[in-house]
């Protein structure tokens, strides 16, 4: 009988069925906490499908029962990292002043990113510059928890703006702010970032009062 668990045999179509049972759900999840565990500590760099099953106390062949390689499961990880730790606080920071301007809700919630857990600061900074480096791997998870702002920024918006407006405000926003994070960590030169947030500001209060 064969018992290998090779892409397509008998073995591991059968666990790829029991993998999506309820009992199956609960140890991907597992398995994918843990690995997240070790991204917040270890980083990005030299991740690997064999560093990823020591920290989840599992060998590398089981993981693969469950994520289609280590780019799923980084896909995966990195996501629900920022999730874990972040959860609804950035979207809360924002809507938390109610009647305030365009322009309060983005500095409440640029304070709420200089506020983040240093660890996962770091996970992030290290996705953007390996997704320079990196693309074919790496793009794709830096673009998802970039565009997890999205709704958050689309939220803050006022709401008398189109949809086209919204958007495009919102995605100046993110860049901007994604740019500032780079240049803080990179170049260390705070003050300078300091000023560039508050030209943003400004242009952002302009930009409201456009619309009224």
């Amino acid at each position: 009988m064969n018992t290998s668990a090779g892409d397509g045999s008998p073995e591991r179509a059968e666990y790829r069925r029991s993998a999506g049972s309820p009992r199956g759900e609960a140890r991907r999840r597992e398995l994918l906490e843990r690995v997240t565990d070790d991204l917040m500590v270890n980083g990005l760099v030299d991740f690997s499908l064999r560093r990823a099953a020591r920290a989840a106390g599992t060998t590398h062949k089981v993981l693969l029962y469950y994520f289609d390689g280590a780019d799923d499961l980084l896909r995966q990880a990195v996501p629900g990292l920022r999730e874990r730790h972040i959860g609804n606080a950035f979207a809360t920071a924002a809507q938390g002043l109610g009647g305030g301007t365009l322009a309060d809700r983005v500095r409440a919630m640029w304070q709420h990113l200089g506020e983040e857990d240093a660890g996962l600061r770091r996970v992030l900074d290290q996705l953007i510059g390996l997704a320079m480096y990196d693309p074919v791997r790496y793009a794709e998870p830096g673009r998802e928890v970039s565009q997890q702002y999205l709704p958050a920024l689309l939220s803050i918006c006022p709401e008398d703006w189109s949809d086209r407006r919204r958007h495009e405000v919102a995605e100046m926003i993110l860049a901007t702010l994604r740019g500032f994070l780079v240049e803080r960590v990179t170049s260390g030169d705070t003050a300078g970032v300091d000023a560039g947030f508050e030209a943003l500001i400004r242009a952002l209060e302009r930009e409201e009062a456009a619309g009224r």
